[in-house]
C-alpha cells in the first residue's frame, strides 16, 4: 500500500483490494455456513426428537441469513453484470432489508425506485453498513438521494450513534493504519464514491450519524 500523496487519497494495488474483499466477504459467510454444518451434525448424531426441531430451525435460520448476506454481497461487492451495467435501486432496496432490518434495526427508503449505474448502487449499499454500524443499539437508517446530483444520503438515528475518526480516514481514503479485512468496506466505500465522481462525507450529528455523497 503506497502513502497519501498532495494529490488525493492512498492507492491500494487491485490484488490487495480482491483479496481484503473477498476475506471480508468469508468472515461474513463463516457463522451462518458454521451454524448449518453443526445443526446438520445434530441431525447426524442425535436421535432426541426435541434435539432434532431445535436443530432443524437453527439450519433454516442459518440458511435464510447466509441466503441474505450473499445476496447483498454479490451487488454491494460483486460485478453485478457487464462494465456500464445499471441496477435498479428496487434491488438494492430489497437485499438491503432483507439482510440488514431486523427487530432492532428499522429501514428508512426514500428513493425512488429506477435504473443506477452499477457502482452507484454498490455505492449506496456500501454506505447502508456504514450507516447501520454507527447505530450498535439499533435504531433508524433513513435513505435519501441529494438534491442536484447523484450522490446520496444516509441518516443513521439511534442511542449512542458514532462514527469513528479511523471510518471517516478509511472513507476519505487517508487512513493512518494499513488497510486490514476490517477496515476493506469503508474504504471500498470511499473507492466507489470516488469513481463515481462524489465526495463523501461521514459526521455526527447529535445522535445521529449522517453520511452523504454530493
Amino acid at each position: 500500500m503506497s502513502g497519501p500523496t498532495a494529490s488525493g487519497p492512498i492507492a491500494l494495488g487491485a490484488l490487495d483490494l480482491a483479496a481484503l474483499l473477498c476475506s471480508r466477504v468469508c468472515h461474513d459467510l463463516i457463522s451462518p455456513v458454521g451454524a448449518i454444518v453443526n445443526g446438520l451434525e445434530v441431525l447426524d448424531e442425535d436421535k432426541d426428537e426435541e434435539t432434532r426441531t431445535f436443530a432443524l430451525d437453527l439450519i433454516k435460520k442459518s440458511a435464510h441469513v447466509a441466503s441474505a448476506k450473499l445476496q447483498f454481497c454479490r451487488l454491494a461487492f460483486g460485478a453485478a453484470g457487464s462494465a456500464g451495467a445499471q441496477i435498479d435501486t428496487g434491488d438494492a432496496e430489497k437485499v438491503a432489508r432483507g439482510l440488514l432490518e431486523d427487530d432492532k434495526i428499522k429501514i428508512v427508503w426514500n428513493l425512488p425506485r429506477e435504473l443506477r449505474p452499477k457502482n452507484q448502487v454498490k455505492l449506496l449499499l456500501n454506505m447502508l453498513l456504514i450507516g447501520v454500524g454507527a447505530i450498535p443499539r439499533g435504531g433508524t437508517v433513513t435513505v435519501d438521494a441529494v438534491q442536484g446530483g447523484p450522490g446520496f444520503s444516509i441518516t443513521a438515528s439511534g442511542v449512542n450513534a458514532r462514527l469513528t475518526q479511523a471510518t471517516t480516514d478509511l472513507l476519505i481514503g487517508s487512513p493512518s493504519q494499513p488497510v486490514d479485512a476490517h477496515g476493506i468496506q469503508p474504504f471500498y466505500t470511499g473507492i466507489l464514491a470516488r469513481d463515481c465522481g462524489l465526495t463523501i462525507s461521514g459526521a455526527v450529528e447529535g445522535e445521529n450519524v449522517v453520511v452523504t455523497t454530493r
